[in-house]
């Protein structure tokens, strides 16, 4: 009704199940907050009932259900738990079994959760503002399989937080665009294929209170599309219907071509499934609605700050059959990896930026080819893989580090980046979920020969939880790592590292630049190695291990070799070396301070002596990366028992004891800057001992081992004071520290602030802005523990 602003919602049909999707049809841009253009807000089965002059929307609550014939076998379970009411609409007028009913505070409600994601960011207390909240008239339509509906809803709070305030036109008064979509339901001709752990899909699932006594009451089955074969009997066969993708119309050349290239990966595995040309990926028409059902969609996703790309769905929960496949693709990840590799190649050495074809562009796009095919990889149902990167990049759904290795005249070679195609573990996934077998075959037998096939070949499949924690076991489920030999690996990370040290400087940015952006690219090329620190920290008390079911003859979980933990352990020391740590003195005091416009960001290191760049604080960020590796509780409790099971394994007592060898009993460099830069390393690795001994979490034998050692490095201290008179300070200081912890009972709060960690990954926990830099970077890392359980569809 154009007159009144309303809309008029006609309701036909009661006691139907359709499904109701909610999404964000216009963004905030922020990141940190997470309301982005396009987003999927969930969705959940639903139908009308009507009470009197009511039609009420109400969700069943699928999650626990009766296979049952029995009516009331289904009955008692559907009356155990509660169902939910969405929302009562009033009847404006009825003809027979067609009601009418105004819909418009439906569509300009908080359906998508706004208010409470603007709160738990920490952005302050917003309410929908009725009078400046409408429906949007453009976005009122009716297709054969949904109905949309889109408001135009206001927030407003008279105190908004700092991120609201960097990306909306008034702060104070935020304007979204929220959809709401009725979705038919897909008929029964689907076959829901079961769940196994082994097989890198997500799963879905219900309790079904009518299953045997003895048997399993969780049903589970994987997510995927609906995808048939024409002639089922065929080895190689078109589909009844391709599963389409379409690529966002707004995404600009040279990435345009590149996400359609890195998407299109995905049919070679089709087509090892026995399909021909079943994945297809286009250009969305331009008059076409993204948000449309009836199109599976990469999004091209802009933000203030880089960011999460991601891979989710619309899914009927009753079968886990995906409807509609939704990728969201930040924008900003392409120019972080050009800014990667400007760092590693300094390529301005002359006054115009190198000519066509340009490399680091070239490395950045091959990036965003290998993004596209993973997040299109998640919409297709397929988890992540951690460990495919130890088998010869087996999959695309790994996190991919680019792979830059010296060649004999010690130059930096890029041409094997990234990866070019799709890869054999994601053969074995598309295997496993979309092959089609003639009736005369029995499925769960051919379903477990795949993943049978695939592990005596050698591939293996490591996810999220086993992966991400700081503690985690695995030593090939790694994120952002290459190789199978993860100590190895670090050596090269390191040579490159240092190679792109040496030629770092005016020639890393381009002409007219202020040189104060030398700061953003030296972060990641000095950080590099990040990544891999992290790799070969899980050797250290690691273990080899399946996801194995019983009767698999899979591999059960095997401890690390003594030698190679040993191994990791010095490469691990390698790095927190003066040498290592150190910037080069050919630009180390040469980054001048923030210019006008280019005003600090988390992206830099944190300086002591601002407004200066403060050429200590990378090394306090780098060994602070080392040393929480190596005190990380869980890996410590590992040591612990794998050493009481084999005397031969690297005790805790052996690690803090090689540890305080290197960092403490090494000669002083003569270099006053690299002699306190060792002073900073023996702050740094201190502290952390400390802070080890005290987490109350820890196992209590961890406890009193690093207590112990504290009290044998506070005996040595007292009988090394040092020569030179920073020495003798700087020990005399540590004793006293330590005394303070030994000798009366340590105060929760008292462990010295250290400098942050720019992010790598992830960006934008909720209390990133924190005053207390020791909050920010725990934030950060609780964020990322917190979250692992949940990052099926995420990518950074």
């Amino acid at each position: 009704d154009d007159d009144q602003g309303k809309v008029w919602l006609e309701v036909d049909t009661l006691e139907a199940d359709f499904l109701y999707g909610v999404s964000l049809a216009r963004g905030l841009g922020s990141n940190d907050i997470g309301l982005d253009r396009n987003q999927l807000g969930g969705s959940r089965v639903v139908r009308f009932e009507r009470v009197g002059r009511k039609l009420l929307l109400v969700t069943p609550n699928l999650d626990f259900r009766a296979d049952s014939d029995n009516a009331q076998e289904r009955a008692s379970v559907d009356e155990a738990f509660a169902e939910g009411i969405v929302w009562s609409f009033r009847v404006e007028a009825r003809t027979g079994d067609r009601f009418l009913v105004d819909a418009t505070d439906f569509v300009t409600h908080d359906a998508h959760g706004v208010i409470g994601r603007l709160r738990s960011s920490g952005q302050g207390t917003f309410r929908v503002d009725a009078g400046r909240s409408a429906p949007n008239p453009d976005v009122l339509k009716s297709f054969p399989d949904n109905t949309e509906m889109e408001g135009r809803i206001t927030f407003t709070s008279e105190s908004p937080g700092g991120w609201v305030r960097s990306v909306a036109a008034d702060p104070t008064a935020v304007t979204l665009n929220v959809r709401h979509s009725f979705i038919r339901l897909p008929d029964d001709g689907y076959k829901p294929r079961a769940f196994d752990p082994r097989s890198g899909y997500y799963g879905s699932g219900y309790m079904d209170y009518a299953s045997p006594i003895g048997e399993n009451m969780t049903k589970r089955f994987i997510n995927r599309h609906r995808l048939e074969k024409k002639d089922p009997d065929a080895p190689m066969s078109e589909a009844v219907e391709p599963i389409v993708y379409y690529l966002d119309n707004g995404t600009p050349e040279p990435v345009r071509s590149a996400l359609l290239d890195g998407a299109r990966w995905w049919n070679q595995a089709f087509q090892a499934a026995g399909f021909i040309n079943a994945f297809q990926v286009e250009v969305l028409p331009d008059d076409a609605d993204p948000l449309d059902v009836r199109y599976n969609m990469i999004n091209w996703v802009h933000r203030s700050t880089r960011g999460w790309s991601y891979g989710s769905s619309v899914t009927d929960p009753r079968t886990g059959e995906i409807i509609k496949g939704h990728v969201l693709l930040g924008s900003l990840r392409v120019r972080q990896d050009y800014l990667l590799m400007e760092g590693l190649m300094a390529p301005y050495g002359g006054e115009n930026p190198p000519s066509n074809p340009d490399p680091m562009l070239e490395v950045a796009l091959a990036r965003i080819r290998q993004l596209s095919a993973h997040e299109v990889g998640h919409t297709l149902g397929i988890a992540h893989n951690f460990a495919a990167s130890a088998v010869n990049r087996a999959s695309v759904m790994d996190y991919p580090a680019p792979l830059v290795v010296t060649d004999s005249d010690g130059n930096l070679v890029f041409d094997h980046a990234y990866d070019t195609d799709i890869g054999e573990w994601d053969v074995v996934t598309v295997k496993y979920g979309y092959e089609v077998f003639p009736d005369s075959v029995d499925e769960a037998s051919a379903l477990n020969a795949i993943l049978d096939e695939a592990y005596n070949d050698g591939l293996r499949y490591i996810t999220d939880s086993d992966a991400r924690p700081r503690g985690a076991a695995h030593p090939l489920a790694n994120l952002w790592d290459n190789g199978a030999d993860p100590v190895e690996m670090l050596r090269i990370e390191m040579a490159v590292r240092k190679t792109g040290l040496d030629n770092f400087g005016l020639a890393t940015i381009r002409q007219g630049r202020p040189l104060t952006t030398l700061h953003e690219a030296l972060v990641p090329l000095y950080l590099r190695h990040r990544y891999q620190i992290d790799a070969v920290a899980k050797m250290l008390g690691g273990a080899v291990y399946t996801y194995a079911l019983r009767g698999d003859m899979r591999q059960l979980p095997t401890p690390v070799p003594p030698s190679q933990q040993m191994e990791a352990l010095q490469a691990l020391l390698q790095t927190v070396t003066p040498d290592a740590l150190s910037l080069p003195a050919a630009f180390r005091n040469r980054i001048p301070p923030r210019t006008p416009g280019f005003g600090n960001n988390r992206e830099l290191f944190d300086s002591y002596a601002d407004p200066l760049f403060d050429p200590y604080a990378p090394a306090e960020v780098a060994a602070t990366m080392v040393f929480d590796q190596l005190l990380a509780p869980e890996r410590m409790a590992r040591m612990m028992y794998q050493e009481d099971q084999d005397e031969t394994m690297p005790s805790i007592s052996d690690v803090v004891a090689m540890t305080s060898e290197t960092v403490w009993n090494s000669r002083v460099p003569r270099d006053p800057y690299q002699a306190e830069i060792q002073r900073l390393s023996q702050t740094v690795w201190t502290d952390a001992l400390i802070e080890a001994a005290a987490n109350r979490r820890a196992q209590p034998g961890v406890r009193a081992r690093i207590w112990q050692h504290l009290q044998d490095l506070a005996a040595w201290l007292a009988d090394n004071p040092g020569d030179e008179f920073e020495d003798i300070a700087h020990r005399g200081y540590t004793l006293a520290e330590l005394d303070r912890f030994l000798l009366r009972e340590y105060q929760a709060g008292e462990s010295p602030q250290r400098t942050t960690t720019p992010p790598g990954s992830p960006i934008g926990a909720a209390s990133a802005t924190s005053e207390d830099p020791i909050a920010r970077q725990s934030a950060r890392r609780n964020w990322l523990e917190g979250w692992a359980g949940g990052a099926e569809y995420c990518d950074w």
